[in-house]
């Protein structure tokens, strides 16, 4: 099968579109970590899970494993109200049952998870340890575990301790079902794990060394073997499932759909190649960014309702003659009938947003603005690409946010998120290091938000020419703490050649000003 060359960004942003589809939860971020355990930490609204390298078999069956796992954590996020931590028995005790509770529940809504389901857990048949490695009570804990979830053992067990694990199964599947029966959540399962814990006997803080299985490279089994451990859970899940068809479970042709669309995007980013769209443009490539400070829905909602008319391509205006007339209007002086005009924005806009150690003390405002006006000229499909600058060790650095050919999306909001205010205001550098690709895309707009004069202003205006003689129109939006000030820098960056400039004094009204400068152009 082709091999899946998905970039850990672009693997988040899928993770985070499912993940906050399946919990119901927009809040919800994504990262990716080589760590002992995939977490979902619900007072963060986050979610940890392992790179792809680290699953069994074949890309696809990678894919599988992530995207099911993925699934279970946006359930916990759904129906849990605590998750434990594992390293401790009581708390693998706890989650294993709430495993149990959540996918049962959520079953009635995602009927469609249900062969995702039986192939993870005949994944996790190979995955689990033979109880014979294990030591002392842990071998009895997983033992519990792999028989509740997977309805056999690997390995052997003392008649005695075998004994324990049934009774206590019996108990849990009791305590689930009564649970599900009578809606009740995870602090009522809670109470009900120290009669397990006195079932089987153990210390409910025994340390469970392996919260997760040792994984090695490759499938462990052949596919007809696979089959046959598919087919035995199956039989297992049979009464909760029903009857399932492990062959096809193996398959898995319905996800592959996906898989495939995935492998089309993965091979359509790399002949765009985000890292070679202009020499000396950086691209932040941290992952583990919590974009959600910089979103402000309630911004980003009031603009777009506020510009519903250019999404629907027409735009309601009074005139003085027509075939709808207006009574309202009329009587109160204003031209009196009205008329629908069709309105576009074919406009291809670059914007620069400078983030020198002047805007720290309201980094986070900036960025809100900032992307609130990403959102919607997304929402408004304007062709538009971003880049930041700012000074690291000295260096001058220009970062890519967003390229044209990319749509907006959580992945270029975590690349804006992470860019830091710092430095001073080196225009001229920035500028000569987009002019060559400028001069080929060359964009209508090339719009500028700073907040100070530039280092070199007479390097600026040299290059201010070389930008107008390949055609695009330079503007500039200056912002200060008031509107005094904000006049004054708008004023400063008009004798640098800016051929409109504004000037903002609050920074939510950014995005206002620069979709009105779309509307006009």
């Amino acid at each position: 099968m082709q091999s899946l060359h998905l970039r850990n960004d672009t693997l988040i942003e899928i993770a985070t579109f499912l993940v906050r589809r399946w919990s119901g939860k927009e809040s919800i971020i994504v990262s990716i970590s080589d760590q002992k355990e995939v977490q979902t930490k619900l007072k963060e609204n986050k979610v940890i899970m392992f790179p792809l390298e680290k699953y069994q078999g074949t890309d696809f069956q990678k894919y599988r494993q992530f995207r099911t796992a993925l699934w279970y954590e946006a359930m916990r996020i759904r129906y849990s109200s605590k998750i434990l931590s594992n390293d401790h028995a009581f708390g693998f005790i706890l989650n294993t049952l709430e495993t149990r509770r959540i996918e049962t529940i959520a079953r009635t809504v995602w009927q469609g998870m249900d062969d995702e389901i039986i192939f993870r857990y005949g994944v996790a048949w190979l995955y689990r340890p033979l109880l014979n490695t294990l030591y002392g009570n842990t071998r009895i804990v997983e033992g519990f575990a792999q028989y509740f979830l997977l309805g056999d053992i690997k390995g052997e067990l003392q008649p005695s301790a075998f004994e324990k694990v049934k009774k206590a199964i019996n108990l849990a599947s009791e305590i689930v079902k009564e649970a599900i029966e009578k809606k009740y959540g995870t602090d009522w399962l809670e109470k009900r794990v120290p009669e397990i814990i006195k079932i089987l006997e153990i210390d409910p803080l025994l340390t469970i060394p392996i919260s997760i299985p040792k994984i090695s490279s490759g499938m462990a089994l052949s596919e007809e073997e696979f089959v046959k451990t598919l087919n035995k859970i199956a039989k297992y899940r049979e009464d909760d499932f029903g009857e399932l068809d492990p062959q096809k479970i193996s398959e898995g042709k319905e996800v592959f759909e996906e898989f495939k669309v995935l492998l089309e995007e993965a091979k359509r980013t790399e002949n765009k190649g985000l890292s070679s769209e202009t020499i000396g443009i950086n691209i932040p490539t941290a992952t583990n960014v919590d974009e959600t400070k910089i979103i402000d829905i309630d911004l980003i909602n009031h603009l777009k309702a506020k510009f519903k008319e250019w999404k629907s391509g027409w735009k309601e205006e009074h005139v003085f003659s027509g075939d709808e007339f207006d009574e309202e209007s009329h009587i109160d002086g204003h031209k009196p009938f009205i008329s629908d005009r069709k309105i576009a924005i074919k406009t291809r806009i670059i914007i620069l947003l400078d983030h020198s150690s002047s805007i720290a003390s309201q980094e986070i405002q900036y960025k809100k603005a900032t992307l609130a006006l990403c959102e919607v000229l997304e929402y408004l499909k304007v062709k538009f690409s971003v880049y930041a600058f700012n000074t690291e060790q000295k260096h001058v650095i220009c970062w890519l946010i967003k390229p044209e050919n990319l749509k907006w999306n959580n992945i270029s909001a975590k690349r804006l998120a992470q860019i830091k205010a710092n430095g001073s205001t080196p225009l001229a550098e920035v500028y000569n290091m987009l002019l060559p690709s400028l001069r080929s895309k060359k964009p209508d707009i090339f719009l500028t938000l700073t907040d100070g004069e530039p280092s070199d202003p007479d390097a600026v205006r040299y290059l201010m020419r070389d930008f107008k003689s390949i055609g695009i129109k330079m503007v500039a939006i200056g912002f200060g703490p008031d509107t005094e000030d904000a006049i004054l820098i708008a004023n400063n960056l008009r004798r640098l050649g800016y051929e409109r400039t504004l000037a903002v004094s609050r920074l939510s009204d950014i995005p206002k000003r620069v979709l009105n400068v779309l509307g006009t152009s």
